[in-house]
């Protein structure tokens, strides 16, 4: 199973080691192979969204069995229901497309492991929101890390694919999982493509 995840950026990237080490326990015997086809900003829209799609399931010699767009919601969508909406409308009736979203980016997704991050930017401070999908999306995650870095220590702003992967890279996914839903959507679209019996409850 060939699977490409078309996604916005580094830090989207930066999460590859760390998804693929969670899927290896779900899906021993049946780990699919995950590219990430990484854009520098938003991913394609429109007619040129549907044509990458396209490609990449219908030409070359390493086609896709499916793609999976993840977008941020920020600053694009009122909401993860339009961003869903829109991506599906866009690429049409393709069974094999599966729309996705970072609410409100990607993130919120690093938000559950606060003290690793207080760890990182050497600064002691309140988490942004009780729940990491819901924290303001005229205030996005990844601003206020920035911002929570250079105020902290560690004499360096937040940088998005260092600091991802250093959050995640000795964390359960799972963690993160079970606080946010949109990722967890994510996630079991995966587990569900090689083994619906294994998709997280």
């Amino acid at each position: 199973m060939r699977i490409t995840i078309l996604c916005e950026g580094k830090t989207e990237k930066a999460f590859k080691p760390c998804l693929n080490r969670f899927l290896r326990t779900k899906l021993a015997g049946k780990m699919p192979r995950l590219d990430f086809s990484v854009y520098n900003g938003a991913i394609p829209t429109k007619d040129k969204l549907q044509r990458r799609v396209s490609k990449l399931l219908n030409t070359g010699v390493k086609r896709s069995d499916a793609v999976i767009a993840l977008t941020d919601v920020y600053p694009d969508f009122s909401d993860a229901a339009e961003a869903k909406k829109l991506m599906r409308q866009w690429v049409g009736n393709e069974p094999r497309f599966y729309p996705h979203v970072s609410l409100h980016d990607f993130e919120a997704c690093l938000l559950p492991y606060w003290d690793d991050i207080q760890n990182l930017a050497k600064k002691r401070s309140k988490p942004f929101g009780v729940h990491s999908e819901e924290v303001n999306h005229l205030n996005p995650p990844a601003h206020r890390l920035k911002r929570l870095f250079e105020a902290g220590k560690c004499r360096d702003s937040y940088n998005k694919p260092r600091d991802a992967g250093r959050i995640l890279k000795d964390n359960n996914l799972l963690v993160s999982i079970n606080a946010c839903p949109e990722l967890k959507a994510f996630v079991n679209t995966i587990i569900k493509l090689c083994d619906e019996s294994k998709v997280i409850s």
